[in-house]
């Protein structure tokens, strides 16, 4: 059973997107639709940009959304998920794909929650940091006695854990994290303190337009961030949601979920292969590849 995922932020590249925009009339159509719904031309920034354009939350996070449906578009009826996961931002990519959300709501959508979430990281500075070679208990354990706000949030994959909260805090983990025993606990070059606490006032933001949002059935479950189960209910998926913003990225737990649930090959959607690397360090036996631009309609 195929199992479709898809990236969330820091899997942007400069040019992403230029050579679907090219060889489909469909994708075409599309980016210029993005380019309305938006008020700004980000297929310009997209592919055009340089690296650091394409850094800006506002940019990012709808660039990677864009890239992904897109070439799920596309391929038409080739892509009929089973089953679908997104990392972080990309439950929303997900989400569109599994037929939950229109494609304009899901880019509105996301197009909020960068914004929110910019704001949330100038209002309350923080950031996050990497720690590989450690249990996760283990670093659960440590967060908790460190002074201020530090929390587990991204369970990428056996051995390799991402916190954040404040940035005096993860600093102080970081270093008795190594103490304890981590192969390295790296401080990461991000705007914030995502899926924490401190995104609070971005997940309030977020909650209302969700909310008032119209979702779907889907053709499909998705397997969502919040604890790696999967849903179909329209409600259910809508509060999910809304506790990803501070809550763990649990992603660990959903591909393990999904092989458990029949899934046999994952096909990441979108820009770069993180996700097929994390994929493959959960379960080596899974194959896994990305969804390339033959075919396209």
């Amino acid at each position: 059973m195929k199992a479709y995922i898809f990236p969330g932020q820091g899997a942007q590249y400069p040019g992403m997107g230029k050579d679907l925009f090219e060889s489909s009339k469909i994708a075409a159509k599309y980016f210029n639709e993005a380019d309305e719904i938006l008020g700004f031309k980000i297929s310009d920034i997209m592919f055009d940009g340089s690296a650091e354009d394409l850094r800006q939350t506002s940019v990012t996070q709808p660039a990677i959304f864009l890239h992904s449906v897109i070439l799920a578009i596309s391929k038409g009826e080739s892509v009929l998920p089973k089953m679908v996961a997104g990392h972080s931002l990309g439950e929303f990519s997900a989400l569109v794909v599994n037929k939950s959300i229109s494609f304009e709501d899901g880019l509105k959508l996301v197009s909020i929650r960068a914004n929110a979430m910019q704001k949330a990281c100038e209002n309350n500075p923080g950031t996050m940091a990497a720690v590989l070679g450690l249990e996760n208990e283990i670093v659960e354990k440590v967060c908790q006695k460190v002074d201020g706000i530090v929390v587990a949030a991204n369970y990428n994959c056996p051995g390799q854990l991402v916190i954040s909260g404040e940035i005096k805090s993860i600093e102080s983990a970081c270093e008795k994290l190594k103490e304890n025993g981590a192969r390295r606990a790296l401080v990461l070059p991000v705007g914030g303190a995502f899926h924490s606490p401190l995104m609070e006032e971005a997940k309030k933001e977020l909650e209302d337009v969700i909310h008032k949002t119209v979702f779907s059935a889907p053709i499909c479950p998705i397997y969502q961030n919040v604890n790696g189960l999967p849903f179909s209910s329209e409600e259910e998926i809508k509060n999910n949601l809304i506790l990803q913003l501070t809550s763990p990225v649990k992603w660990t737990q959903s591909v393990d979920k999904m092989i458990k649930d029949g899934a046999s090959e994952f096909i990441e959607v979108g820009p770069g292969k993180v996700l097929q690397g994390l994929v493959r360090k959960i379960n080596r036996d899974i194959e896994c590849s990305s969804l390339n631009l033959k075919d396209v309609e």
